[in-house]
């Protein structure tokens, strides 16, 4: 129960406080052993629409950081695009992983970062979006066209879904962030990848 229930005598402001807290602790993401963690105090005001609004935040930033985190384990195993990147015959694996390749002296063309942020804004501003205003829920983006089996689901293997996605969303955001962190050390001792490089820096 919530503790505001519990307080009948506590003064009137901390009471709508924690009243407010307890409007989105059976929100999904909300489990053991945090609960709903908030610790900025972001939804403090019961807010339903900013909490929606955050939510969807999250959300995007999980689903981009889980593809920076697998497009970064996939390139520093070996995997590229087959073929050239541009016109003068420059191959996709000839261009260093992580960071290096958009920042740094082998860094590619700026025309070809232009392109990459030209078609992340499409995808932001026209796809990636509610067009048609039907969502069920906050990153709901199918829009009508794009189902993949989901009405089949029923309502609590759905609910598993989203928490799932959620999740491995927040995982993400830490692995990706760590990654970065490590491609800043001396040696590039990116985890599981760069052990040896590191031992030689220091060694």
């Amino acid at each position: 129960l919530c503790l505001a229930t519990a307080s009948a005598f506590a003064p009137s402001q901390q009471a709508a406080t924690t009243t407010s807290l307890c409007a989105f602790e059976n929100e999904l993401g909300s489990q053991a052993p945090l609960g709903f963690y908030d610790p900025l105090n972001l939804c403090a005001d019961g807010d339903r629409e900013k909490f929606e609004r955050l939510r969807y935040v999250e959300l995007k930033h999980g689903r981009i950081s889980m593809l920076a985190f697998v497009g970064n384990l996939a390139t520093r195993a070996g995997l590229h695009l087959p073929g050239n990147i541009d016109l003068d015959g420059d191959s996709f694996d000839s261009y260093p992983d992580g960071i290096a390749a958009i920042i740094g002296p082998d860094a590619i063309p700026g025309t070809g970062f232009a392109q990459l942020f030209l078609a992340v804004g499409i995808l932001e501003t026209l796809v990636m979006k509610d067009v048609t205003g039907t969502a069920e829920f906050p990153g709901d983006f199918r829009n009508g066209a794009l189902d993949y089996g989901w009405d089949t689901f029923g309502p609590e293997t759905q609910l598993q879904k989203r928490a799932i996605e959620l999740n491995n969303g927040r995982a993400a955001m830490i692995g990706i962030l760590g990654l970065m962190v490590h491609e800043m050390i001396p040696g590039n001792p990116v985890v599981g990848f760069g052990f040896q490089n590191a031992y030689e820096a220091y060694n």
